[in-house]
C-alpha cells in the first residue's frame, strides 16, 4: 500500500482558474444597507396620478361627446312598443298617464323631465311650442321632488297634457334612458318611432323630429 508522502505540497489553484472561495468573498459588492433597498422598492402612488387623472379625463369627455350625438345612442325600443307605465305614480294638478294614452291613435311625445336637470329648463320654452290637441306631449318627471317639479312648471309654464312621476326611476330604466331630458315619438298603438338623448332645440326639431311625425301622420 502506498501511502502520501507527509511533506507534500500545498494544492495548486484549479485549473478552471476558479478563484478561492475567501478571494470570492472579498471581491463581491457589498449590499447597500436595508434602507436604501427599502426606498428603492417602495412605490410612489403620486407618480401614477397624473397618467391615471389624464385617463380618466379622457374617458369622461369621450362620453360626453357621445352624449351630445344622438347617432351615438341607438335605442333597441325603436320599432317596439312603449314599456308599461307600471311604476308611474299621480302628478300634483295632473292627469296621469297610462298605458291606454300610449297605445291609442294619433302621435304622442313622450318626454322625461326634471327641476333639477339644467337642460330641461333649456328646452322647456321648445316643449311649450311643441304640443297640440292632436299631438300631446306626455312628461314623466323622473327622480324628482313633486314639490320641486310642480313650482318648475308654475315658473316656466306646462307644456304637458298629463305628467306622470317616475321617482324610483324605474321607468327610466324600463325605457332605457341615458339621463334627463330624453324625448320619445310614438306613434299609433303605442310603437316607438324615435328617441332623442338630450334637450330638444328648433333645429333637432326641424332636422329630426318633424320628418318622423310626418311620415307617420
Amino acid at each position: 500500500m502506498v501511502r502520501p508522502s507527509p511533506s507534500s505540497p500545498p494544492s495548486s489553484p484549479s485549473r478552471s482558474g476558479a478563484a478561492p472561495a475567501s478571494a470570492a468573498r472579498s471581491s463581491a459588492p457589498r449590499p447597500r444597507s436595508g434602507g436604501a433597498a427599502v426606498a428603492e422598492r417602495r412605490f410612489n402612488p403620486l407618480i401614477a396620478l397624473p397618467p391615471l387623472l389624464f385617463i380618466a379625463f379622457a374617458v369622461a369627455a369621450w362620453f360626453g361627446l357621445q352624449r351630445e350625438d344622438p347617432n351615438a345612442l341607438p335605442s333597441a325600443l325603436i320599432g317596439k312598443t312603449t314599456p308599461p307605465l307600471a311604476y308611474v305614480s299621480e302628478f300634483p294638478g295632473s292627469p296621469t298617464p297610462t298605458d291606454a294614452d300610449l297605445t291609442g291613435p294619433g302621435i304622442k311625445l313622450v318626454n322625461f323631465w326634471a327641476s333639477w336637470c339644467a337642460p330641461c329648463r333649456a328646452e322647456h320654452p321648445v316643449l311649450m311650442e311643441l304640443g297640440t290637441p292632436e299631438r300631446p306631449v306626455i312628461g314623466i318627471n323622473y327622480k324628482d321632488s313633486p314639490e320641486k317639479a310642480a313650482a318648475f312648471l308654475a315658473e316656466l309654464g306646462n307644456p304637458y297634457a298629463m305628467v306622470g312621476e317616475d321617482a324610483s326611476g324605474r321607468t327610466g330604466i324600463d325605457w332605457g334612458i341615458y339621463g334627463v331630458p330624453e324625448t320619445f315619438v310614438v306613434g299609433p298603438g303605442g310603437k316607438i318611432l324615435f328617441r332623442h338623448p338630450g334637450p330638444l332645440t328648433r333645429e333637432v326639431i326641424e332636422k329630426r323630429l318633424k320628418p318622423v311625425i310626418d311620415a307617420a301622420g
